[in-house]
């Protein structure tokens, strides 16, 4: 139930419990580019839903036993993503749930075709200082791994953004606290399964 005095404009007036009742066996499917907060704003989104959390690098590097610049160093980009797409359609049949997608998982048709069907896509749109910031803190970015990590984000974002944007849905990543970012998938969610301004409906 929505917290009692909450305003009616804020993720608090949210009847949670009632959105998830609403995704039905839909997963909330988060896409974007690397950095765009996919793992730790959906965790917290899970949590705050009462959902499981699943990260589908994570289930890919499980099934392979391998972690993913492994496999793209081993098996080149195509196996992985052929991997990528069998791992994301067999999690779909999983929901509800949270579900993290790769920087390049929602590139695939085949994919999109399975979220549509069975999940609801959220577009994580960030700013690319922003996103840049994010990935130096890692070394693990195997498409970033060549001399112009900048060069290589600028063109992966003008390549991948146009697709991104077929998303059901869009929320910006800015740089705020993760709870923030929450709050606003929260009332977007609430927003496209209850209609505008309908959010505390329970």
């Amino acid at each position: 139930m929505p917290e009692k005095g909450a305003d009616a404009g804020s993720a608090d007036a949210v009847d949670l419990e009632h959105l998830v009742s609403a995704l039905g066996t839909r997963s909330i499917v988060l896409v974007g580019i690397m950095g765009c907060g996919k793992s730790t704003v959906g965790k917290r989104l899970a949590s705050r839903l009462g959902l499981e959390f699943v990260d589908a690098d994570s289930e890919i590097e499980r099934a392979a036993n391998m972690t993913v610049s492994e496999i793209f160093a081993e098996h080149g980009e195509p196996y992985f993503r052929s991997g990528e797409e069998r791992v994301i359609a067999r999690l779909l049949q999983e929901g509800p749930q949270v579900l993290a997608t790769g920087g390049g998982a929602f590139m695939s048709e085949t994919t999109r075709d399975e979220i549509n069907a069975n999940g609801l896509s959220i577009w994580l749109k960030v700013d690319f200082e922003t996103v840049m910031a994010r990935v130096r803190r890692r070394s693990t970015r195997p498409l970033l791994r060549n001399p112009d990590p900048e060069g290589t984000m600028r063109k992966l974002m003008a390549d991948r953004e146009p697709v991104y944007a077929k998303a059901k849905l869009t929320v910006t990543s800015k740089d705020v606290p993760h709870e923030a970012v929450v709050d606003e998938i929260v009332l977007t969610l609430a927003d496209h399964l209850f209609g505008p301004g309908q959010s505390n409906v329970s």
